[in-house]
């Protein structure tokens, strides 16, 4: 998760939208300054210094210094949902690349116990072709435990690049390339934790903390904010206050004589044939849909929180289940026909089916252990916001080869 969020270019570049919204708060800020305009007639006439009329002006507009408060603010709103979306990415990006890794690794470690079935199936096999050609195992008895094998071994070769490819999202969300992507995953998912979290206020919590909800609010107090501005200026757009001085230069009897004079004017422009009450209308529908994705998000939101809790105790409990009912049961039978097996009271091939079961047994714990900690990796984003892409709705995840002890 620490390399993703350092080295994923994606999410570097969404942080381009935080300068952005920045630039537009700036140029919120520089959009009253005044306009200053200077000119010169006459230039070069003979006798009078260089120039006869000098004009300058400057030009403010009224609307923009009226509402510039306004404008502060909502660029300010928009600024601070800029950050949130930044923050929000980062959190979906890191919940991705968890769930990712856990995929990865659960597959690794079901490929370990795929390779020993598929030794075992070819144990049996070998077996069934020994028997065969001494005429002590019919041949509808050999193909079934060479079909096996050969099953077993095509569920192989696809858990083989099912596994490969989990490693490689998680490499493409990592942001590595080249020498970088042969860094190595564990052969085993940590194992279950003691105790739970205890999430009995989650859906207070996600209300309270969710990012996403927080846009949403900022959303409606932009399209608020917003709204008020079209209501200042529902009638008049743009309003300029503009003040004029000028010096005129005249020569008289040997003598330049100087004319100054000062003048001001307003100048606003009214939109024809509109009332503002086209735009007052879309300013009230966009408020109405702001209010409306709010209110829905907070119900999805508690909705999210409860589901993510119950997957989270749920995938617990059948994880444990497993590791502390199922497991033992199977190694406990496997013990037994061992010890028949050495008694010469049952088969080897009664040994060896025995031995797959506790193999299919434990791929199921594995697969259990997995929901849990991918349930578990769930409850950070639904608490503060963000999504775990596809990786979170993969609820299985093929086995691929195994590996030696220092890990793929």
């Amino acid at each position: 998760v620490q390399v993703a969020l350092l080295n994923n270019k994606g999410l570097q570049a969404s942080y381009a939208d935080l300068g952005d919204s920045a630039a537009d708060a700036w140029q919120t800020q520089l959009a009253v300054l005044p306009s200053f305009s200077v000119g010169l007639s006459g230039i070069g006439t003979p006798g009078l210094e260089a120039y006869r009329v000098l004009e300058g002006a400057i030009a403010a507009n009224i609307l923009a210094l009226a509402t510039y408060d306004k404008n502060m603010k909502l660029a300010e709103t928009r600024f601070r949902q800029a950050q949130l979306n930044a923050a929000l990415a980062s959190i979906s990006l890191a919940a991705e690349t968890r769930v990712a890794w856990i995929n990865a690794v659960a597959a690794w470690e079901n490929v370990t116990y795929l390779n020993q079935a598929k030794a075992t199936a070819d144990a049996a096999s070998d077996l069934a072709k020994k028997l065969g050609e001494a005429g002590s195992l019919p041949k509808a008895d050999q193909a079934r435990e060479h079909v096996f094998y050969a099953e077993l071994a095509g569920e192989t070769a696809k858990a083989r690049l099912a596994a490969k490819l989990a490693k490689e999202e998680l490499v493409r969300l990592m942001g590595l390339s080249g020498s970088d992507v042969e860094f190595q995953i564990p052969n085993r998912l940590p194992s279950l934790p003691k105790a739970l979290i205890n999430r009995d206020s989650i859906e207070a919590e996600a209300i309270q903390k969710r990012i996403d909800l927080q846009v949403a609010r900022l959303e409606l107090d932009a399209t608020a904010q917003a709204y008020k501005l079209e209501d200042v200026t529902r009638f008049v757009t743009d309003i300029e206050l503009v003040g004029m001085v000028e010096q005129e230069r005249e020569l008289e009897d040997g003598k330049i004589h100087r004319n100054i004079s000062r003048t001001g004017s307003l100048e606003f422009t009214i939109p024809i044939f509109d009332s503002g009450q086209a735009r007052m209308r879309k300013g009230e529908l966009a408020y109405m849909r702001a209010a409306n994705q709010l209110a829905e998000k907070a119900v999805n939101v508690r909705s999210e929180a409860r589901s993510a809790y119950l997957a989270y105790r749920s995938n617990y409990d059948i994880a444990r289940h497993y590791r502390n009912s199922v497991l033992p049961l199977r190694k406990s039978i496997e013990d037994q026909s061992l010890l028949t097996y050495n008694g010469m009271i049952t088969s080897t091939f009664e040994l060896i089916s025995d031995a797959r079961e506790k193999i299919d047994a434990t791929m199921l714990a594995v697969n259990a252990k997995r929901d849990f900690w991918i349930a578990e990796a769930n409850l950070a984003p639904v608490i503060y916001g963000g999504s775990t892409g596809s990786a979170a709705a993969e609820s299985e995840v093929a086995s691929a080869e195994a590996a030696p002890a220092g890990g793929h």
